[in-house]
């Protein structure tokens, strides 16, 4: 972000809060002992307030510095095909990450698919659960040393304290929704 981005950014900070408080420039201005022309130049990105200045707004608009830097509401909850990131192996298979950056959340939910007669890789026991819905085709569940067979419309979770993979014996591909917790990939 330059200079110009981050003026224009606390200039509208101060706007949006200025016009919560019910505020007008000018009392604004009298209340911060600043000029109506500085208020308006600050509220249109055009000048730099001091630290000391900016610090003195803040207060008297209401907020705190952690506040009023915080950046808002700018979660995303929506997410499509082009935020998502797709990894496959040699094999084919394929594992697609439905939610950016997930690590940052207490749940990874992928979008998976195994090749016929493929298997993802093993993985040894760790802290966490797991759960999927198969979509289409048939998995194996290797789960310490039972197998469970899952097929299109029936799910699975299990706890991952036992060794566990996830295979495709069949002769199509099968495709499952994988949710880890907490994130591993």
């Amino acid at each position: 972000m330059n200079t110009d981005e981050i003026n224009a950014n606390i200039g509208r900070r101060i706007r949006d809060l200025r016009n919560r408080n019910d505020l007008t420039q000018q009392e604004l201005a009298d209340r911060s002992e600043l000029t109506k022309g500085f208020i308006s130049q600050l509220e249109n990105g055009q000048v730099s307030p001091s630290v000391e200045t900016l610090m003195n707004l803040i207060e008297i608009l209401g907020t705190t510095p952690a506040d009023f830097f915080k950046e808002g509401d700018k979660e995303q909850v929506v997410f499509s095909a082009g935020d998502y990131f797709i990894k496959t192996d040699d094999a084919g298979n394929s594992r697609t990450w439905l939610i950016p950056g997930a690590l940052k959340f207490q749940m990874e939910p992928l979008l998976v698919v195994i090749q016929p007669h493929e298997s993802l890789d093993e993985d040894k026991p760790h802290t966490g659960e797991e759960f999927g819905y198969v979509l289409s085709g048939r998995i194996s569940l290797y789960l310490g040393d039972k197998v469970y067979h899952v097929k299109a419309g029936e799910s699975f979770y299990y706890r991952t304290e036992k060794d566990h993979r996830i295979a495709n014996q069949s002769a199509r591909p099968a495709k499952l929704i994988w949710i880890s917790t907490p994130p591993m990939f």
